[in-house]
């Protein structure tokens, strides 16, 4: 673990991309939180408080980045049939205060979404991945379901830090009012697709398999595992859904204020490693290498064993197939280039994916 840690920069960044049917890129944007909304103070997107352990990033931003990429002034939202959108993090979460949900189906078209949301979370800053404060939380749920293995046989992983559960059990014990004050908790890529749906949005079971809760055979949330983490959890998440499914048509709000066509869908937002299989077009027998914000290797997979190392995902594609995914050393990326480079690795189809790359087959 870092003394020190420090936001890469593209955990600040938001990219927006439109494609017609037909595959076309028919618009681009992108958002740097830093420089594009630099009342909230952040490096990186995020805070690093004085623990060294502590990383939150502050939820109001993450709604006031739609100002930023320009929906009112250039998105064709009025062609858009179907919606879907990813945040470039896993495992943070978003807690509604009661009654937010009113507030949310009625926000006004006459205002910035963000000034109708702005009393509506219980957590002003969110929790986010590279939160590794959350020790005794894990090592609390991995004693209360029989230790680390059948944690991880259970959910896919052993506890992390920066897993959502454990997240919401540090929240739960040092501050229960705020728990209680909370009707609904979302991931952020749930968040996100509330914001458009005008409506609490399910956590869909890739992403929600990153959060030390889901039996990821079942797609179901583990009582064991709510238990372990706080009171009354499994009515604050609500019931997973299939990471593909079609959750509803877009808001009022973005048909009145940005002119989006009312026939338009939301499809359930998920994960930024999820996403990214689904968007390499990944199949059974593919490996894909990520060398990005953290460099990452993940796989699809039918039958998988869970480990102690590693996580395994329910696969976004193939709600009854599965992903494995799994961090490299500092040493790694360098490594696998030089293997792909020089003709010396046989991992099968590799992909090489970097800001640098562009999302290019290599």
């Amino acid at each position: 673990r870092s003394p020190q840690p420090v936001p890469p920069c593209n955990l600040g960044t938001l990219k927006v991309i439109a494609i017609d049917e037909h595959l076309r890129v028919i618009y681009e944007d992108n958002v740097n939180f830093d420089k594009d909304l630099p009342e909230f103070k952040t490096q990186g997107g995020a805070h690093v408080h004085g623990d060294r352990l502590t990383v939150t990033s502050p939820v109001l931003m993450w709604v006031k980045l739609q100002i930023q990429i320009k929906l009112q002034s250039s998105y064709p939202g009025r062609h858009l049939q179907l919606v879907f959108l990813h945040f470039l993090q896993q495992h943070g979460s978003v807690y509604w205060k009661k009654g937010s949900i009113q507030i949310l189906k009625n926000a006004s078209p006459e205002l910035p979404l963000h000034q109708s949301l702005k009393a509506c979370f219980a957590v002003s800053n969110s929790p986010i991945w590279m939160d590794s404060s959350t020790a005794l939380q894990c090592r609390a749920l991995e004693n209360a379901v029989g230790g680390a293995q059948h944690l991880a046989n259970i959910t896919g992983s052993r506890a992390y830090e920066r897993f959502t559960g454990n997240q919401i059990a540090k929240i739960y014990s040092q501050n229960p009012e705020v728990y209680a004050q909370t009707e609904r908790i979302s991931l952020v890529s749930s968040f996100a697709a509330s914001l458009f749906l005008g409506a609490y949005a399910p956590i869909d079971y890739s992403d929600g398999s990153g959060m030390n809760l889901l039996q990821i055979w079942e797609k179901v949330w583990s009582a064991s595992c709510l238990d372990a983490c706080a009171p009354g959890l499994a009515e604050k998440l609500g019931n997973p859904v299939p990471s593909h499914s079609i959750l509803g048509s877009i808001s009022p709000y973005y048909v009145q204020r940005y002119e989006f066509s009312p026939d338009c869908k939301i499809v359930a937002f998920t994960g930024d490693n999820p996403a990214s299989l689904a968007g390499m077009r990944l199949q059974e027998g593919d490996i894909a290498i990520s060398l990005g914000t953290s460099d990452t290797l993940f796989l699809w997979i039918q039958e998988p064993t869970p480990a102690l190392e590693g996580h395994i995902l329910c696969n976004p594609v193939d709600s009854q197939t599965y992903m494995g995914c799994s961090g490299t050393d500092e040493a790694a990326p360098e490594r696998m280039i030089l293997m792909v480079a020089f003709g010396c690795c046989d991992l099968g189809m590799v992909w090489l994916l970097s800001n640098q790359v562009g999302g290019k087959r290599t």
